[in-house]
């Protein structure tokens, strides 16, 4: 449950930054990368669940739901620049690969094959998206 909360954050605060649009030489880039993220992310929250089903857990029933286990701070500052929305996002993908490596370890524990082999798949994803914005960060 923990996994869905911080993802469907990261999913909702990298859908505002393609609305944040940075300026300059990797404008299109930037644009083009980060309009593919949300979905990628919306598509590993919806696995989670449907794993979880299937070994008999519960998953999100509602938004009040996901609020209550959200673990990511909001941030809904009206004056954020994209740089620090860039910062926030690379944290916040950082810690989700920790959460994802724990998890991935106690399903090792547990003989959970099938989702230890979707959780590499994630970490994988995970940090292609710290390695972009931490690239995207330095470029400046």
């Amino acid at each position: 449950m923990k996994l869905l909360g911080r993802g469907d954050q990261i999913r909702r605060n990298t859908a505002e930054l393609t609305h944040r649009f940075r300026r300059g030489p990797i404008f299109r880039t930037t644009i083009y990368c980060w309009t593919s993220k949300p979905g990628r992310l919306f598509d590993m929250t919806d696995e989670i669940g449907e794993r979880a089903r299937k070994i008999g857990a519960t998953s999100l029933r509602s938004i009040g739901d996901t609020a209550g286990r959200q673990r990511l701070k909001d941030n809904d500052e009206s004056s954020l620049t994209a740089d620090a929305m860039l910062t926030i996002l690379r944290d916040d993908n950082i810690e989700l690969t920790a959460d994802l490596r724990a998890t991935h370890g106690l399903c090792a524990e547990c003989n959970d094959v099938a989702t230890a082999s979707l959780i590499e798949v994630w970490i994988d994803q995970s940090e292609r998206r710290s390695w972009f914005l931490i690239e995207t960060l330095d470029a400046d």
